[in-house]
């Protein structure tokens, strides 16, 4: 497969940068495009070419479609390995978030449902409870999960998912790593309002 040809909008570029460096933290412009983030990336092969690096040159460009829409967004497992390897300590990972949270601002369909499904249930918990509590959160992911399949009128792959984390559950069991509790953190209250406050001033 070919990597695509980027394309420069004056029209949103600084719009669009200025947004995801605020939201993100990280300073796009500090990119000069040495490309170690590229070679240290996990999920580099997987992502159709869009690597970190040319996905922070998409967003300089002001190219938003293919910022929202591609792989990197939905497949990165934040390691960490592109910031540590960056000379300008740009941390790729916090930009994928970012895009994740803009492109469910969008309503655009997420390239992979069970990646938004998860992102969107662990912040849900983590937002009512101020930490996550496993029973619930997995308990809802799997929810969201199964009325997805199910729309598309199969029923083995969601036995296939029950059976694979029945199994998973029971030896979380056995070794005392699964909490059944639900606890709650102090500072829930505050979080939530922290959280509503940074989603408004982007709406």
């Amino acid at each position: 497969m070919r990597s695509t040809v980027l394309e420069f909008n004056s029209e949103i570029a600084g719009l669009f940068g200025k947004e995801v460096m605020e939201r993100s933290g990280q300073n796009l412009y500090a990119c000069y495009q040495c490309k170690r983030c590229a070679s240290g990336c996990p999920v580099g092969e997987e992502t159709e070419y869009v690597t970190p690096d040319r996905l922070i040159r998409n967003i300089i460009m002001g190219d938003r479609e293919k910022a929202l829409n591609n792989q990197l967004v939905w497949k990165c497992v934040s390691c960490y390995t592109c910031g540590a390897r960056c000379p300008n300590n740009i941390h790729s990972s916090r930009i994928t978030e970012t895009l994740k949270k803009m492109s469910k601002e969008s309503h655009l369909k997420p390239l992979r449902p069970k990646v938004f499904f998860f992102h969107d249930t662990f912040i849900k918990n983590s937002l009512r409870w101020g930490r996550v509590n496993e029973l619930e959160f997995m308990g809802l992911f799997e929810i969201m999960n199964t009325l997805n399949v199910l729309k598309k009128r199969v029923v083995k792959p969601i036995l296939d998912e029950i059976i694979n984390q029945a199994k998973f559950g029971l030896s979380m069991v056995k070794k005392k790593r699964l909490h059944s509790g639900f606890q709650t953190s102090k500072g829930r209250h505050e979080i939530r309002r922290l959280y509503k406050k940074e989603n408004k001033k982007w709406k």
